[in-house]
């Protein structure tokens, strides 16, 4: 389907995928994910920002065109919204005609704000991404767990020569990746390295992601405590990497680090299980669903740097246990949560949301 759709292409979208945040996110990332493969099993199109390859993207004017192409009878069109901004777009398009069935996928672990407990109760159908984000949701939800590309985020042929390439001191690698701030428990992973990387020479840690401008002077502060412990050289902070470029990361650390306070899901957790990393996991997000604690990775409590010092130690002591970890990891990602089997599952609620549209007559 080309970026410009004609009468009858327009006439046969079955979904609209919307993205409307403009900057990019997590829920941006797992969007561009899933997007592609929804597009292979049903005509379905993007709209907003970061586009990712394998689906048709809709203009505004093709949006606008949308309102006269009414759908073949049988496969009311879906609106599938992730965030509450979307939510609200799909309930005022319907208000203008559109009849789309509204769709909402929920990752959040907390209270809902009354705007969003309003939003949700508006929706045709709900997704919530585990099982603990369902019980945060007012109505009932259907739990479908994230996926991801098991092979793109996959084991290297040879890990050592993968961290070699890197360049940095030592012959193994930890990391955190995603954005810098207090949430995401950098602060915990920074305080952790510097006391563990000195007890243990053969290793050295980096730091991926974006610090926004609100969140600068607590990145400035983790430099700081980095050069105090003059570990400068061994804890390296790389800022945001073009998209295609994380993936290698995985491949040349050994060990992950989830560190985070409060959390969604986590899906950087499948990306390290998939890519052979041994995990070291915060109880947070979806960290206890995902992880068998001592097989397949390691939990550790939410903001405790003792307890996360604790957890991670034993891996920097024994090598090949961090290899047998990281085996059993990718064997479990690769079983449980493939995107087929995610974008397979979604399908399955669009085809009750046509069916409860059809019994009821509302097309």
């Amino acid at each position: 389907m080309s970026r410009n759709f004609d009468a009858k292409a327009l006439g046969e979208l079955e979904v609209v995928i919307p993205n409307l945040n403009w900057r990019y996110s997590g829920g941006t990332a797992v969007n561009r994910t899933i997007a592609p493969l929804i597009a292979k099993r049903w005509r379905a199109a993007w709209f907003g920002p970061d586009r990712p390859e394998g689906i048709a993207g809709l203009s505004l004017g093709d949006l606008v065109r949308l309102r006269f192409r009414p759908p073949a009878r049988g496969k009311v069109r879906i609106w599938h919204a992730r965030r509450n901004v979307e939510m609200l777009a799909g309930l005022f398009l319907n208000l203008l005609g559109y009849r789309f069935a509204l769709i909402f996928n929920s990752a959040s672990q907390r209270p809902k704000t009354w705007l969003t407990n309003f939003l949700i109760a508006r929706m045709d159908a709900v997704i919530a991404t585990s099982e603990m984000a369902a019980q945060y949701i007012p109505r009932p939800a259907t739990v479908i767990h994230h996926g991801i590309d098991v092979e793109l985020y996959s084991p290297p042929a040879d890990r050592r020569a993968a961290f070699v390439d890197t360049g940095l001191p030592g012959k193994f690698g930890v990391g955190i990746f995603g954005r810098v701030r207090r949430q995401k428990g950098a602060d915990l992973f920074v305080e952790a390295m510097c006391r563990l990387l000195p007890r243990h020479p053969d290793f050295s840690a980096v730091v991926i992601g974006l610090a926004t401008v609100d969140n600068r002077p607590f990145l400035e502060g983790l430099k700081q405590e980095v050069a105090a412990a003059g570990l400068e050289e061994r804890i390296r902070f790389l800022g945001e990497l073009p998209a295609e470029e994380v993936p290698l990361w995985y491949k040349r650390i050994s060990i992950y680090v989830f560190a985070s306070r409060v959390e969604g899901f986590g899906l950087t957790i499948l990306e390290a299980m998939a890519a052979g990393d041994a995990v070291v996991a915060t109880r947070a997000g979806a960290a206890e669903m995902v992880i068998a604690d001592g097989e397949d990775g390691v939990l550790a409590p939410v903001g405790d740097a003792d307890a996360l010092v604790a957890a991670i130690e034993p891996l920097m002591h024994d090598p090949e246990r961090i290899e047998a970890m990281g085996r059993r990891a990718r064997e479990k990602v690769v079983a449980d949560f493939s995107r087929d089997r995610e974008a397979d599952e979604i399908s399955e609620v669009y085809r009750k949301v046509w069916a409860a549209r059809g019994a009821a007559g509302t097309f």
